[in-house]
């Protein structure tokens, strides 16, 4: 897909898009190995509604299992400089973002700090980890201290 009409209207600089995902699909639209993502219309909801609350200023983190980036060969965020672009269900741009922190924690070391900057739920620690058990049960992937890439941005536009 080609951003560039939204990194013109936003005044972006284009030389500093890293790339362009929704929350919890990732970019099926672009990348074949995630396409089943598209099958699962549970997650087109949760993407709008956090791609919303990341607009709204509401959600200022998120968070993701360490072990899928080794797996998929995925480079961790990293502070930069550059941005990104949050997609919503359709694969549309919602807003630009830029990582301000990254750091590595074992799921049940995970603040309640943290919890409340993604900005879900009732913003307690306690539904943090209940919607990411259940989120990483569906892979598979959950236990207690697996590592979490937790991950803090700023909205840029």
């Amino acid at each position: 897909m080609n951003y560039d009409k939204f990194i013109s209207e936003h005044r972006l600089n284009p030389e500093k898009f890293r790339e362009a995902w929704a929350f919890c699909l990732g970019n099926p639209w672009e990348n074949p190995e995630e396409a089943d993502a598209l099958n699962d219309t549970e997650y087109f909801k949760e993407a709008d509604e956090l791609a919303q609350l990341a607009l709204e200023g509401k959600k200022t983190a998120t968070a993701g299992d360490f072990s899928e980036y080794i797996r998929e060969n995925s480079p961790l965020p990293k502070v930069d400089g550059k941005y990104d672009i949050v997609l919503n269900s359709k694969g549309e741009p919602v807003c630009a973002i830029t990582t301000t922190k990254v750091y590595i924690v074992k799921f049940n070391e995970v603040s309640a700090e943290h919890a409340r900057k993604e900005g879900e739920g009732d913003l307690t620690l306690a539904y943090w980890r209940q919607v990411h058990e259940e989120f990483f049960r569906t892979f598979g992937t959950f236990r207690p201290d697996m590592d979490i890439v937790c991950e803090e941005f700023q909205v840029i536009s």
